[in-house]
């Protein structure tokens, strides 16, 4: 039986996208009574989701394609063009799979321990130097750690700079004026330093480690035994850099939790389960990427709604990960709920669904979980600090969102 699919009462509804940013969909859903609704949305007609039904249906590769899908301002900044993101079938499924070869278990624990091993160095440097903001530091410390462990040399004189590239892409896709026409150049600027190197491995002029990202990038042929382009080469290079330097928010967010939730210091230090289960919360619970983005194959109707071939969708991430029919009470940070879970690839998707090998779940999900989880040791058994009075209120309507102190932290002490 047809359903008559909610429509956005504004003819225009890109406005009011970039104005309420995380909450556009969700506050549209509650609104209409239904997980799917209509609206125009960058000139163009646009499907919302969001659900666990609705993440099973977004990432089935036979009724969706990602060709075509990501705005051409996302691309400029945040994904690069032509990167794994906006491919499809075996293309998609091959360089795929060479990304995964880069996260075994093995690399992920060890890409953990330069990133701790580098923030312990810098804590000598922080004792008694007055305060600090952690977002300011913490980006650094994960470009070093991610550089050395991709094989990409970065002397320390490059560091702020390359940081602040990897933080423009970021911040760009969702801007207007300065803050989007930064990432734009970023991303150009950064994409020239990729190739480089990439082409330097290329010549011999640079050893790369056999396992490393550059070194697998570089190498990788396709299914059809060419070497990438330099530039597609380059742009997945970053894709391996930049999501790990993102990674810097969710480190401000943990910390930001445990000092809006002190009786989990003492929990998280007692084992690894309950550091397990916040760290879990904090991708649940703080906003990273708002949509995931998408477009229909083929025509198709899904309980009573039509969806033309061609036509743009978006699936509502933050709204699905606060949605109240999987997720209790969910705008109470409640570690807990973790206890017992089992990895559900349709219901929690901080970074996608559905599953990685094959499919277009976040390949650096893993190491995401594997430096938040060295993140809140360090801050609760390396280091001694106070949290001042500041502004720690996140705006869900800056996409994306971080305290506008960055978290002060003062009287910073090494312990450990």
């Amino acid at each position: 039986m047809a359903t008559t699919t909610p429509a956005d009462r504004s003819p225009e509804s890109t406005l009011a996208f970039l104005r309420e940013g995380y909450r556009f969909i969700s506050t549209r859903c509650e609104r209409y009574g239904s997980d799917v609704f209509t609206a125009r949305l960058m000139l163009e007609p646009t499907i919302c989701l969001r659900g666990r039904p609705a993440v099973e249906l977004f990432y089935d590769v036979e009724r969706f394609r990602r060709a075509g899908a990501a705005p051409k301002r996302g691309q400029r900044t945040l994904t690069g063009e032509g990167g794994v993101q906006g491919l499809d079938g075996p293309g998609h499924a091959d360089r795929k799979a060479m990304f995964m070869s880069i996260m075994t278990p093995s690399a992920v624990q060890r890409l953990g321990r330069l990133f701790a091993d580098e923030w312990r160095t810098r804590l000598a440097g922080w004792a008694g130097s007055g305060p600090l903001v952690l977002r300011d530091e913490v980006g650094p410390i994960i470009m070093r750690a991610v550089c050395a462990w991709a094989g990409v040399p970065l002397p320390r004189g490059e560091v702020a700079r390359r940081t602040a590239q990897m933080h423009a892409m970021i911040d760009g896709p969702a801007a207007l004026g300065l803050r989007h026409w930064r990432g734009v150049f970023a991303r150009r600027r950064a994409e020239r330093w990729a190739g480089d190197l990439v082409e330097r491995v290329r010549t011999g002029t640079l050893t790369a480690p056999a396992d490393s990202a550059l070194a697998v990038i570089a190498e990788h042929r396709d299914t059809e035994g060419r070497l990438l382009p330099r530039r597609i080469a380059a742009v997945e290079l970053i894709n391996v850099l930049r999501p790990t330097v993102a990674v810097d928010r969710y480190v401000v967010f943990a910390a930001l939790a445990l000092h809006e939730h002190p009786e989990w210091q003492e929990r998280v230090r007692a084992g690894d389960e309950p550091t397990e289960w916040f760290v879990q919360e904090v991708r649940r619970y703080y906003p990273f990427f708002p949509v995931a983005t998408a477009r229909v194959r083929h025509s198709f109707d899904w309980q009573g709604h039509h969806f033309p071939a061609g036509r743009r969708v978006l699936l509502d991430l933050y709204g699905t990960n606060h949605h109240p029919q999987l997720w209790p009470e969910p705008e109470r940070f409640r570690p807990e709920r973790f206890a017992g879970w089992r990895d559900d690839p349709y219901g929690f998707v901080p970074q996608g669904g559905g599953y990685h090998l094959g499919g277009h779940r976040c390949a650096g999900e893993w190491i995401t979980i594997e430096l938040m989880k060295q993140a809140v040791g360090v801050l609760t058994g390396a280091m001694d600090y106070q949290v001042p009075p500041q502004d720690l209120h996140l705006d869900l309507t800056r996409v994306p969102t971080m305290p506008p102190s960055g978290l002060v932290l003062t009287g910073v002490q090494r312990t450990g």
